[in-house]
């Protein structure tokens, strides 16, 4: 199992295991909404590795800055490669999370005395659509965990369409692991 290689402890992370369809993706994403740890959906067309290069997309909001705690923590357990895929938008925002992110990456080392490899891919498309680009591009990146951050709130293209992770989900061929964005929710054991 996924939780096997990344945690010591297996109640710090949900597994949620189901088929690849949307209405089931859709009733356990939703079930996940006041999550507090992470939590990997696998699905029937996806496979478990073990971890060697973890993806994790970049966007322009304030809420990516939270899987820097998450990246960092997997990749000092397992050795993993982290590639930080920046959206490519015409602000600044995700090039600023991104930092913030590597800041972390950089302090967490430092104080470890452990050599945590990453690096810093520009992405094709922006913010908007960095999660389905991260799902799309796993042959360039050959990353065996894709690190989302789950939608805060559901407008109503997410309503009628589902969700931008339900979509990442849908498209992945290994394990996504989803944070949940709220600061009163979140929470990791270490």
């Amino acid at each position: 199992m996924v939780n096997d290689l990344i945690w010591d402890n297996n109640e710090d992370i949900r597994v949620i295991e189901c088929e690849n369809n949307a209405r089931t993706i859709r009733k356990r994403l939703s079930e996940c909404r006041e999550e507090r740890r992470p939590y990997v959906f696998i699905t029937s067309t996806m496979t478990i590795k073990p971890l060697h290069r973890i993806l994790v997309p970049v966007s322009m909001l304030e809420e990516e800055t939270y899987k820097a705690e998450i990246c960092t923590y997997i990749a000092r357990k397992t050795g993993a490669h982290i590639i930080l895929l920046q959206a490519n938008d015409y602000g600044s925002h995700a090039r600023q999370n991104v930092n913030r992110i590597v800041t972390h990456i950089k302090a967490v080392a430092e104080r470890s005395g452990e050599e945590i490899s990453y690096e810093v891919v520009l992405a094709r498309k922006d913010s908007f659509s960095l999660m389905r680009e991260a799902a799309e591009r796993q042959r360039d990146f050959r990353h065996d965990l894709l690190v989302l951050t789950a939608s805060r709130e559901y407008g109503l293209d997410d309503i009628f369409f589902g969700p931008q992770e339900q979509k990442a989900i849908q498209r992945a061929l290994v394990p996504v692991m989803l944070v949940n964005p709220r600061e009163d929710l979140f929470s990791l054991c270490d």
